[in-house]
């Protein structure tokens, strides 16, 4: 058994609350705009696609996050959260944005995330994203590693698998039941341990 304290990376999106762009495609009946990773593994080419539908159908950043005020963690995520972090040191490693999440991290009670921003121009337009860094997922696991923590990292998607590979044990999540995950991830972890 490890003695070196345990940390629980995960992805936000898909894991712990529904998909941002599935529900904004959703209210505008934008069908592009459902596409995720799971779909176009080239982040940039999936976030160019994007601000090229936000600017040709002229909508905001507050078009968007009233569309995030609207939508509620995923079943038993609160749960899940709040036993992460009674039993271990918890992170959250997201490709969403900084100017979306935060209704939800209220929710979750204010955990540390590490995701990007968006360059909002005068008029509330969405002009551009810039990445916090390169591969963040990857680089922020190797660096807990680096620190001499044991990592555990779970995601649902393509842009999560080398953050997964990476730590020193990693799980898929599948499905839309936080509560489910959290059963199976504390089994995981107390088998591990």
């Amino acid at each position: 058994m490890s003695k070196k304290p345990l940390i629980v990376a995960m992805d936000l999106e898909g894991v712990l609350i529904p998909e941002i762009w599935i529900a904004f495609a959703e209210k505008t009946g934008i069908e592009e705009l459902r596409l995720t990773t799971r779909d176009i593994s080239d982040y940039d080419a999936l976030m160019k696609n994007r601000l090229r539908l936000l600017k040709e159908n002229d909508l905001k950043l507050a078009d968007i996050q009233d569309v995030i005020s609207s939508m509620e963690p995923l079943p038993g995520a609160l749960e899940y959260m709040k036993w992460v972090d009674e039993n271990f040191q918890s992170v959250i490693l997201s490709d969403t944005f900084y100017e979306f999440c935060k209704p939800f991290m209220k929710k979750f009670g204010w955990p540390t995330i590490f995701c990007n921003s968006l360059d909002v121009d005068d008029n509330g337009m969405v002009v551009d994203y810039h990445l916090r860094i390169k591969n963040g997922k990857f680089e922020a696991v190797s660096a807990f590693k680096k620190l001499n923590f044991d990592v555990v990292a779970m995601g649902d998607s393509y842009n999560d698998t080398s953050m997964i590979l990476e730590a020193d044990d990693g799980m898929l999540f599948a499905g839309d039941d936080c509560a489910a995950f959290a059963r199976s991830v504390h089994h995981h972890l107390a088998v591990s341990l």
